[in-house]
């Protein structure tokens, strides 16, 4: 039993993770090798018992996501026992300190969830919430956030593993971590109109003038704070307790506008998935179009015919999928709406706010998974989040398609989804539990993420 990167080539490393066939930058390698030290891991001691890392030996299941640390994250996770469910919560947390420019406090997503036993795919739906009526002198509208609400209610399908234990993580990477070059890239993109909010400029600019580069330390310490509250006094402290009230001011400074009514309002809902069939086996979506069109731009496809867009420009995203040994799985798109949503900073918590929808020019970003089992069998087969404003649907479809016709991930991604899109993506062609040797994950190799887990030789 070796532990490898699934989906790609796997390198021997020091003994608990390894990479991918494509280079990662610095900061990323450095990570890897620390967590790999022994006994240097947010899930881990010397005797491994449940939630310690290496408590689950040989095949763990796998992550991908568009940023690595968030991957490792939810890897962890996994070999500490946890769910997908779990992993899930944990690399999403993650990424509100790590890619803060497409998944944040301040935003939402969506997630698919398969659980095996009762063997139905749901999903939870906690989008960035749009807004009806705005207080006086709001002039950069924030959107209802939904990152902490929604991930608690995801806990609730399957998790196994506390949900303070799943938080901590993201704590420890607000206090310090190096910047991706995934966030690097989003940084350089709205550098100007970023930096020009002085709280957003104190985290994200370079001392020198400009935005932070590749490598270079970002430290969120007003984050890890409101952090530290989510975990210790729960998700509720955010929408009527007295983070909210500290919420509620900081956002009127920003501009946002946020009040504790509407924070209070703001719920998450857990519905049916739409679900169609596909031979033996069922496709699942996000309900209501929200998605922006994943199974219409499947169907087409499986038609023979060009899956249509909308040509509007719609808002970034970033995608995440999970799995583990028992055949669940979890797929999420998360975003701000725009690359850092409004662009402003609550003052003193560290919240970015995210872009409310309907508001001006703002369009909600398409939340584009889809998730495939099979009721019969009660297995697992196929995951996948795309990314890439309008590109995203079609990107998430096609790569389906193609991985069904036989394809593996790593290959079937970058040929089907058009540029901008992303994917990232898993699969067990022969179904999990079962087969979990022939399971693969994979990062889309024209971005910076990863996929990573542990597969049987």
């Amino acid at each position: 039993m070796t532990p490898q990167v699934i989906g790609a080539k796997a390198f021997r490393v020091p003994p608990t993770l390894s990479r991918t066939s494509k280079p990662l930058h610095r900061a990323s390698a450095l990570l890897l090798a620390a967590v790999a030290v022994s006994g240097c891991s947010w899930f881990g001691g010397s005797s491994p018992e449940r939630g310690q890392t290496g408590f689950v030996s040989g095949f763990l299941g796998g992550a991908a996501a568009e940023e690595p640390r968030a991957a490792l994250v939810a890897r962890e996770v996994l070999s500490a026992g946890g769910s997908a469910t779990d992993a899930a919560v944990a690399g999403a947390f993650a990424l509100t300190a790590t890619l803060p420019s497409r998944a944040g406090i301040g935003g939402g997503g969506a997630c698919l969830v398969y659980e095996r036993q009762p063997g139905t795919t749901q999903a939870i739906l906690f989008e960035a919430g749009p807004r009806s009526t705005l207080p006086p002198n709001t002039d950069r509208p924030a959107a209802i956030p939904m990152m902490a609400r929604g991930l608690f209610a995801l806990h609730t399908r399957g998790g196994r593993l506390r949900f303070e234990e799943l938080v901590r993580p993201a704590e420890d990477l607000a206090r310090g971590n190096a910047v991706s070059r995934s966030l690097a890239n989003d940084l350089a993109a709205v550098a100007a109109p970023l930096l020009a909010d002085p709280q957003a400029r104190a985290i994200f600019g370079a001392p020198g003038g400009g935005p932070l580069g590749e490598g270079a330390q970002l430290v969120q310490r007003d984050l890890a704070v409101t952090l530290t509250a989510i975990r210790t006094t729960g998700p509720g402290d955010l929408y009527q307790g007295s983070l909210a009230r500290r919420l509620e001011e900081t956002s009127r400074m920003a501009g946002g506008g946020l009040t504790v009514e509407e924070l209070r309002a703001g719920q998450a809902r857990l519905v049916a998935a739409d679900a169609l069939r596909i031979g033996n086996d069922t496709a699942n979506f996000l309900p209501g179009g929200i998605d922006g069109g994943v199974q219409r731009a499947f169907q087409a496809l499986q038609a023979g015919q060009p899956p249509a867009t909308s040509g509007v420009g719609a808002g970034a995203s970033t995608g995440l999928v999970t799995f583990d040994r028992d055949g669940n799985a979890v797929t999420c798109a998360f975003s701000m709406n725009n690359l850092f949503g409004t662009g402003r900073v609550a003052p003193g918590t560290g919240v970015v706010l995210a872009a409310a929808p309907g508001q001006g020019s703002v369009r909600a970003a398409p939340l584009s998974v889809m998730l495939i089992q099979n009721t019969n069998l009660r297995a697992f087969r196929l995951a996948v989040a795309g990314s890439g404003q309008d590109a995203a649907p079609i990107a998430a479809a096609a790569t389906a398609l193609r991985v069904l016709r036989g394809e593996a991930p790593q290959a079937a991604i970058p040929a089907a989804a058009p540029e901008p899109g992303r994917v990232v993506a898993a699969s067990c062609p022969r179904y999990l539990p079962g087969a979990g040797s022939e399971c693969t994950a994979a990062a889309d190799p024209r971005g910076s993420g990863i996929a990573v887990g542990t597969a049987l030789r």
